[in-house]
């Protein structure tokens, strides 16, 4: 009965956010199918996360390699996406395990990913930090171009676009403006790098969802809003 009752809770909390994101999307004048939901299921486990491919999920994001080691047997299924800050000692199994890195932040990264892939296709983005906030990693702006350099010319890796973590605890407009910073980066990239598919914008979490949107974002990284809140024993 427990499990039902937690099933049933995915499902309806999945179905809620989708029409959000729908009503989101016809009132910035998108379509729904433009954009990718990835739910984040850090702390979860792979019960949970079944719950959630049986209610239309399909797109999966962890914040780390170890515990998506261990989940992603269990689960069986969907594409899974690395949303958190990956360690280099880390990068071999990232490849095996995602197919989207979120979070390049280096060129001493970049190269790693790029020694251990073993010829396997490897798709990412560049998280750039549009805050100043430390704790949310990613690359300063100004490092953005010379990075993305290295991975279209030294590097066989695919640069699918851009990720961001907006400003915590900010109004709309400081949202909006920190993911249309994250835009038209993208956009001068696309310019300087017509080699590589740099279309894809991850930005907006629960809390800033309809601002990412409105702002173009094409994925979106939605735990709390689908799985509920985290035990704070459990970490963020």
């Amino acid at each position: 009965m427990m499990q039902a009752d937690a099933a049933a809770g995915i499902a309806a909390r999945v179905a809620a956010v989708r029409r959000h994101i729908a009503t989101i999307c016809r009132d910035a004048g998108r379509s729904p199918d433009s954009l990718a939901l990835v739910a984040v299921c850090k702390t979860f486990d792979a019960a949970a996360v079944r719950h959630g491919l049986a209610a239309g999920l399909t797109e999966l994001g962890e914040n780390r390699v170890q515990e998506a080691q261990a989940k992603i047997p269990q689960v069986g299924g969907g594409r899974w996406h690395l949303v958190g800050h990956l360690q280099r000692n880390k990068a071999r199994v990232a490849t095996q395990l995602f197919s989207l890195i979120h979070s390049v932040d280096s060129v001493r990264l970049a190269r790693r990913l790029e020694a251990v892939r073993d010829g396997r296709p490897c798709d990412v983005l560049i998280q750039v930090n549009l805050t100043g906030a430390e704790t949310q990693g990613g690359i300063d702006p100004a490092g953005l171009s010379p990075l993305a350099s290295v991975l279209d010319r030294e590097t066989g890796l695919t640069l699918r676009g851009l990720m961001t973590i907006g400003p915590m605890g900010a109004d709309a407009a400081a949202s909006r403006s920190c993911f249309r910073h994250l835009r038209e980066l993208r956009d001068g990239l696309r310019l300087d790098l017509p080699n590589q598919p740099v279309t894809d914008l991850s930005m907006g979490m629960t809390d800033d969802l309809d601002a990412a949107i409105i702002e173009g974002a094409t994925i979106v990284r939605v735990g709390r809003a689908i799985f509920g809140a985290r035990s704070p024993t459990l970490g963020p």
